[in-house]
């Protein structure tokens, strides 16, 4: 088979550089460079906002086998700001499809590139840290290799980077409860993706889905009109130190003694309010085959992750905070990395809690899903105990 893509070409800040060939859509596109282990899902991956501004290498070789269809996006477009394989599909092979990969990211603007060594620009990345990364095709990739590294090293970093308010729905929504309402909750859409206001609803819980922007008087303000049980943090891109007002709302809600759930950006502005510091992790994790221990059962998940920064808080005990009592309770075994958190009164009883991956697990693995179990006991005990 003849090859007809036009050339293109991948520029790393270190000023390495890729040879390959364009995919999707042609042209050039600026961003961190991160890789994601994942062998299937890519549909969930590239509209999940959590990877804003994010430009993505896929460590499986072969992608787009399974095509692209309407029912699997985690979010109304993809947010990827470009796109990396080795080696693309030649035509989808599922049931489900209803068009190629290739054909929704050029429809979506999305720029890539293909047939380029993806081990070896993963393991720069393992061995450098992600870092940001240009793709160029069409007339940009005939461009000098000098002119095409300024405009990599001209794009904003992540670190600093305030990127919720971006990604966040500008209107409150309303996810109504499956069957028999139990609980109201309102949930910060920091990024939030599709799946789990859908999971709270199919455990009685309406979902009450707000704007980045929301202030605790919102808040106060959906109790008194539908009453509040429970306050959620979504999943999110960028550097949670930049994330203040999300934090100092979420100050006032544990500070109100409302219950909380967070996931993953949400785990790490629950540490931020609980008084723990946030770092950048060296390249990060993502992909849906990371190992975490809970450390209140000794029980090892097999777990969806996706992000570049952790909460630094200390493993070996626990911290006193202005809310209570906060410990480590989740720890990602492959580099002890805090993948969860739990806050309980002084009297002992659990207030809230938070996790580093996604519990909600599209397109897989599951064995996290207990989580919304345990925030539906939570919210059940503490409506009981002030009933």
């Amino acid at each position: 088979m003849i090859d007809t893509r036009e050339p293109a070409v991948l520029v790393l800040e270190d000023g390495r550089t890729f040879a390959g060939r364009a995919y999707g859509s042609r042209g050039e596109t600026t961003g961190e460079a991160v890789f994601c282990t994942a062998m299937t899902g890519y549909q969930e991956t590239l509209t999940d906002p959590s990877y804003h501004r994010q430009v993505v290498v896929m460590t499986a070789p072969h992608v787009g086998n399974t095509g692209w269809n309407d029912e699997d996006d985690e979010s109304s477009r993809i947010w990827v700001s470009g796109y990396v394989v080795r080696d693309p599909a030649l035509r989808p092979s599922s049931w489900r499809s209803q068009r190629t990969l290739e054909d929704e990211l050029a429809a979506q603007g999305v720029v890539g590139i293909c047939d380029i060594d993806t081990r070896a620009l993963t393991r720069h990345l393992r061995e450098r840290g992600a870092m940001r990364v240009g793709i160029f095709s069409g007339e940009a990739a005939g461009m000098p290799a000098a002119h095409l590294l300024e405009h990599v090293t001209a794009a904003p970093e992540m670190v600093g980077a305030s990127l919720a308010e971006e990604v966040s729905t500008d209107t409150a929504y309303v996810v109504e409860a499956h069957g028999e309402k139990r609980f109201t909750v309102a949930a910060l859409d920091l990024g939030i993706k599709t799946m789990t206001p859908q999971l709270m609803a199919e455990r009685g819980i309406e979902v009450h889905v707000l704007p980045e922007s929301s202030t605790f008087a919102d808040l106060a303000r959906l109790r008194e009109l539908h009453g509040l049980d429970g306050v959620f943090y979504s999943n999110g891109p960028g550097d949670p130190a930049a994330a203040e007002h999300a934090v100092g709302v979420l100050r006032e809600v544990l500070g109100a003694g409302i219950p909380f759930f967070g996931i993953c950006f949400g785990n790490q502005l629950l540490g931020r309010a609980l008084g723990f510091g946030t770092y950048k992790l060296r390249y990060g994790h993502r992909g849906i085959n990371q190992p975490v221990m809970d450390r209140s059962t000794g029980k090892v998940e097999v777990t969806s992750h996706n992000h570049g920064f952790a909460v630094d808080a200390p493993l070996d005990r626990d911290s006193d905070t202005d809310f209570g009592t906060a410990r480590v309770s989740h720890v990602c075994l492959n580099d002890d990395v805090v993948e969860g958190l739990e806050l309980r009164s002084r009297t002992g009883d659990l207030t809230g809690f938070s996790v580093q991956y996604h519990p909600e697990a599209a397109a897989g693995p599951h064995d996290a899903a207990y989580l919304f179990d345990r925030f539906v006991d939570l919210l059940d005990s503490t409506k009981k105990a002030s009933a």
